[in-house]
């Protein structure tokens, strides 16, 4: 008898080997694949279960001032998103802009927070204004860009619930956890960002321009953007970055945050499927070609599967990839071309 394979190697070559049960087979009329395929994964999200604990959104603002650091009215509110969970988030208005500005909401990766984003040093280890090196500060990035800002503090990390002294993201034990009741943390993080624009919809709509919203994050905010864009068509465009790659080269191969994680989607979907559910929303997925967690080969396949839905709907020209010279960041010079592009045809 042949010895087999150890459990990792048997799990990886499943996955490997499978081919995505509900994957779009060009033959359905895309739209009706479209509709099927997002009422299964609301199902693996567990989003019926979220929506059981679904409240009336109500802000609390705590400061409304200038920042110098980062040149922007700073308007540091709550909003409540479930009956017992409230989000912190920063809305940013770029000094001496005028009129209602497009709006950018950022999520941060597994990074200490939402500060990181605004090039701010919290905790040991947090690193300020390196936009040039590593291009984390994406949030004050979009504000030198004449672009307002959302930065939202997903769940898991920074203030809504990392490490209180060390900063370390914990969204491992929130993703447990969820998942032991039906939810997952990707599900509940589509919904804060919906809960998060209903917001603004209700108390900042004389700030920024709701009809022209993006969303963008990097690494794990780049995985909440890909699912969001999905469900939430007031996004006008999505920019997730170092997060789009097939599962085989980067969720099933290497270890990887449990947040990544939905119960059951490689039986039914891969990430390309998932960027083919976002057509035609305007998407500029990013990569980096020496990223190590989310292989670049991973990340053109996924690419090529969307693309197939764009083109279904007419629509090609809107999904694009950058790839960036570099490791696991975002490029922001690479990115800001197709960013104002996009904007400028909406």
């Amino acid at each position: 008898m042949e010895k087999g394979y150890m459990p990792l190697e048997h799990h990886y070559r499943l996955v490997k080997d499978h081919a995505p049960e509900m994957r779009w087979d060009g033959n359905e009329d895309f739209s009706a694949w479209k509709t099927r395929a997002k009422d299964k994964l609301r199902e693996l999200l567990g989003f019926d279960e979220i929506a059981k604990f679904a409240c009336p959104v109500e802000i609390e603002i705590e400061y409304d001032r200038y920042s110098e650091d980062i040149d922007a009215r700073e308007i540091r509110f709550r909003y409540r998103s479930e009956e017992n969970v409230t989000i912190p988030c920063h809305l940013c208005i770029p000094n001496g802009s005028e009129g209602k500005l497009p709006l950018m909401i950022t999520l941060q990766g597994h990074s200490t927070g939402m500060h990181y984003g605004l090039g701010r040093v919290k905790f040991p280890g947090d690193k300020q204004g390196h936009d040039r090196k590593w291009d984390g500060d994406y949030s004050k990035i979009a504000l030198r860009e004449g672009l307002a800002v959302l930065a939202l503090e997903q769940r898991g990390m920074g203030e809504n619930g990392g490490h209180p002294t060390k900063g370390d993201s914990r969204c491992t034990e929130v993703a447990k956890r969820a998942m032991l009741l039906g939810r997952t943390i990707i599900g509940e993080r589509i919904w804060d960002v919906s809960r998060a624009i209903d917001a603004m919809e209700k108390s900042f709509s004389e700030l920024v321009d709701l009809d022209k919203i993006l969303l963008m994050g990097n690494s794990g905010g780049g995985t909440a953007t890909c699912y969001t864009a999905i469900f939430e068509d007031r996004i006008k465009i999505a920019v997730p970055s170092c997060a789009v790659c097939d599962w085989e080269d980067s969720i099933a191969i290497m270890p990887h945050c449990d947040c990544n994680i939905v119960p059951y989607i490689a039986k039914y979907f891969d990430m390309g499927d998932l960027v083919a559910m976002t057509a035609p929303m305007r998407e500029i997925v990013v990569s980096g070609n020496e990223d190590n967690g989310f292989l670049l080969d991973g990340a053109k396949r996924s690419v090529s599967v969307g693309r197939r839905g764009y083109e279904a709907l007419g629509v090609g020209e809107r999904l694009v990839h950058v790839i960036g010279n570099g490791p696991h960041r975002f490029f922001a010079r690479d990115s800001y071309p197709y960013i104002k592009k996009m904007l400028e045809e909406l």
